[in-house]
């Protein structure tokens, strides 16, 4: 790979990260303690020997949990944690991330950056095919990024502005123009995809890992609206295919022969169950039916957190992460189109409570948006730069008086029903029920909860069926940036109606960033300044940790500083 002097230094400060969707714990959007540095391993496996035959165990099947099915298994329509998990083990980017958080090659064999860090040059790799043989070409690449941004595309990908990045993708996607060769994204041949950037963006590497920026198999894709629903339609290019799926009860693949590293996949077989209990999955993992539980792919209840913790010392880790987990507010409907109605919530409920007597896994709580392991500048994190006390205290009178006006303003005597929407799940539902309960005796307001099966839920918050919601947020990459472009005028991720001229302008500003990184990073705190502290758009409640049990004889299982897993690697010792 040849990279330019001032490109290295650049991503040397701002530090290029990885993807998720959506995600903390299970069932996050992205991607939902001992503290560890961003790329190691899940259970130590940095420092480990490599798999050797005489190690190894004869059935190579690693078996897991997930706490929802993927809504969807095509790359361009997923936004969440668990669609993130199955499609890691089905494709691959142009770019993979290493145990380190670095990006290094995968569908691309090496790739070039121009002098002033606009164009990318990617080689494809020779020997890549998809799982039915087909080469893997530069087109794969141009087909699968067209079909993103296509505004014609149904349903319209959420995650369309992550090629934002891409010179004439935006107006492309927008319907400025209907030309797609003004977009900067062209087969060279077949073997050399070309990528003009807009401005420079030092985590582009990290992006094109993305599943977003997943290719996929054009003759496939083309007239089957179903392709991604079925195993025997999909056709990857990614260490596993798809071999079963019976809608809520399992999934399973098989490794890819057709892979063009298969000879260092050790796992013969995925197997996943999808059991939305974390108390029953818990009882898979300690009765050996399971070989890793937890988040990502699913959750401990919280109240067997710490007992396990000591029971399975060697086996339970809690991670400090690059999440967050907030609710946000639907700011166009009653009564939340009220601003100090929703700083009134936000400042009523007790942070440092829930993390003691409810989620119990060690979190952080959180005023802002932006997680404390999201890198800043010179060794600072973002949060050290710009911390989020100044944002606003937690105060209960002034909550209340907040309130009173708010009310006074829309002309309320008593508050409309208000309904609190959360996602199936035993540690959701804990949390929901807790702050309502702190909602009542601050505030006098009596909340209703709600809880939605994961997809459900993802299209009640995506057509804004809701008034408030809880969300979570995992890093796509380490900047600031993967927070804080969601909440743009329009933004495919935008649940909460916001808008403001002078929100999008500072992302546009940072986005052009240019070599006064200070300056950059201060027009993204200035952001976050609007939509928290000025306008109360979402409502922080503490940054992620993740919990995670391993079994001793699984090895090769990776994590990133997100908290994003991959198994691709793993494999199974004797035992």
């Amino acid at each position: 790979m040849k990279k330019k002097s001032w490109m290295l230094l650049l991503t040397l400060v701002l530090v290029i990260g990885t993807v998720l969707a959506g995600c903390g714990s299970a069932n996050e959007t992205n991607t939902d303690s001992a503290a560890t540095a961003p790329g190691t391993t899940d259970n130590g496996n940095a420092s480990e020997p490599a798999a050797t035959d005489a190690n190894l165990a004869a059935d190579q099947t690693l078996s897991l949990n997930l706490t929802a099915e993927p809504p969807t298994l095509d790359p361009a329509q997923a936004q969440d944690s668990q669609s993130n998990t199955a499609l890691r083990f089905m494709y691959e980017g142009l770019a993979t991330i290493d145990a380190e958080g670095n990006p290094v090659p995968g569908a691309a064999e090496s790739w070039d950056v121009s002098e002033d860090g606009l164009t990318y040059t990617f080689k494809m790799r020779e020997g890549a095919t998809w799982s039915n043989g087909d080469p893997v070409t530069a087109n794969d690449f141009v087909y699968a990024w067209q079909r993103v941004l296509n505004p014609e595309t149904v349903p319209a990908p959420v995650y369309a502005y992550q090629l934002y990045y891409i010179e004439g993708a935006e107006a492309y996607n927008t319907g400025e123009t209907t030309d797609f060769s003004t977009v900067g994204v062209k087969a060279v041949d077949e073997k050399t995809l070309e990528v003009k950037l807009t401005n420079p963006t030092p985590y582009f590497l990290g992006l094109t890992s993305f599943y977003t920026l997943y290719p996929v198999h054009q003759s496939t894709v083309e007239g089957n609206n179903a392709w991604a629903t079925k195993p025997e339609s999909m056709v990857v290019n990614g260490p596993f295919t798809m071999t079963s799926w019976t809608s809520g009860s399992e999934m399973g693949w098989t490794k890819n022969e057709n892979y063009w590293d298969a000879d260092n996949i050790k796992l013969s077989n995925i197997t996943a169950t999808i059991v939305n209990s974390g108390a029953t999955e818990t009882a898979k993992y300690q009765g050996g039916e399971i070989d890793y539980a937890g988040a990502p792919t699913g959750e401990i209840p919280t109240d067997q957190i710490q007992p396990l913790s000591q029971q399975l010392a060697d086996e339970f880790k809690l991670t400090n992460i690059a999440s967050t987990y907030y609710y946000e507010f639907n700011t166009e409907v009653e009564p939340f189109n009220n601003e100090k109605i929703r700083k009134a919530f936000a400042m009523s409920i007790d942070r440092q409570s829930l993390i003691d007597n409810v989620t119990k896994a060690s979190q952080t709580p959180a005023y802002g948006f932006v997680p404390t392991s999201i890198a800043g500048l010179n060794g600072q994190s973002f949060r050290d730069m710009h911390p989020d006390s100044e944002y606003f205290k937690e105060d209960a009178a002034q909550a209340k008086q907040l309130l009173e006006e708010g009310m006074k303003e829309e002309g309320y005597t008593t508050l409309p029903p208000i309904t609190l929407l959360y996602n199936t799940s035993e540690n959701h539902q804990k949390l929901a029920l807790a702050v309502a309960d702190m909602w009542k005796k601050n505030l006098g307001v009596e909340i209703q909860t709600r809880n939605e099966e994961w997809s459900v839920f993802l299209e009640s918050r995506k057509t804004g069926n809701f008034q408030i919601a809880r969300a979570g947020w995992s890093a796509d990459y380490n900047d600031p940036m993967t927070y804080m472009d969601m909440f743009v005028s329009g933004g495919g991720n935008n649940n909460t109606g916001y808008a403001d001229p002078a929100y999008d302008k500072l992302i546009e500003e940072a986005y052009k960033g240019g070599n006064d990184l200070e300056k950059r990073m201060q027009d993204m705190a200035d952001a976050e300044k609007l939509l928290i502290q000025e306008n109360m758009v979402i409502m922080p409640v503490y940054y992620y940790t993740q919990a995670s049990l391993t079994k001793p004889y699984l090895k090769g299982v990776t994590t990133d500083f997100s908290g994003a897993i991959d198994f691709t690697r793993a494999y199974l010792e004797e035992h």
